[in-house]
């Protein structure tokens, strides 16, 4: 069985830890959904794309040790990383802008299996305020403060053109809101008291054109050398 109780609040998780646990949640509860009881640290693994030493030590940061032959028990791990994640209390979710990424990320289910449920969405434009998206009544920006005081809002997602980012995040700050998620293409700042995650699409999308380059290059460096050889 295995034996955990939950990492302890003097003993932070390392961030290249904290970003896989929730790919081992994900798949953890696939597991679970096909009735499977138990996972060995090489499944989980391969779920998420490391060694079982990493796993081994992941988990490690939970307190959550696996039995030898048998692996770690799925229902339970699954609590003690949902636990780690934020105790599997739903935190209510504003974002701001609501274009074409907007729309799009309010309609997203994997915000609700998450436990981040869209509770509501603003915008500075005229024209798209009152409208209803995704089941939301799309409000003024001007109703921020109302909005995240009337539901609970603890997290907020700027999906404003660049040039709009800072005083969106600004407004979240000002509003209350301590964790945001910024998918405008700009950097932004927030205060020491306020977490922020910047998911910026296009540069990702470069690095992959950076990878791209430099494996077709060393496959044609691979290729000359093997004709000379052969020449």
């Amino acid at each position: 069985m295995a034996d955990a109780a939950g990492p302890r609040q003097d003993e932070p998780i390392p961030d290249a830890t904290v970003a896989r646990l929730p790919i081992y949640l994900r798949g953890l509860v696939e597991l679970s959904d096909d009735g499977v009881s138990t996972v060995s640290s090489v499944v989980l693994a391969s779920l998420a794309g490391v060694n079982a030493a990493n796993v081994r030590k992941d988990m490690s940061y939970l307190h959550a040790h696996g039995t030898r032959g048998v692996g770690y028990e799925v229902d339970h791990l699954i609590g003690e990383i949902s636990l780690a994640l934020g105790g599997g209390v739903p935190s209510p979710v504003v974002i701001v802008g609501v274009g074409n990424l907007g729309r799009a990320l309010s309609r997203y289910d994997g915000f609700v299996a998450g436990g981040f449920p869209v509770a509501g969405l603003v915008d500075a434009d005229p024209a798209v305020v009152g409208r209803k998206v995704a089941g939301n009544i799309v409000r003024s920006v001007e109703d921020l403060a109302d909005l995240v005081a009337e539901t609970g809002c603890t997290v907020g997602i700027v999906a404003t053109p660049a040039a709009a980012a800072q005083v969106a995040v600004d407004s979240l700050v000002a509003s209350g809101v301590s964790s945001i998620l910024n998918f405008a293409p700009t950097v932004v700042t927030v205060p020491d008291r306020v977490d922020l995650r910047q998911v910026e699409l296009a540069t990702e999308l470069q690095i992959l054109g950076y990878h791209q380059h430099h494996r077709a290059v060393a496959g044609r460096a691979v290729a000359g050398r093997s004709d000379r050889a052969t020449g």
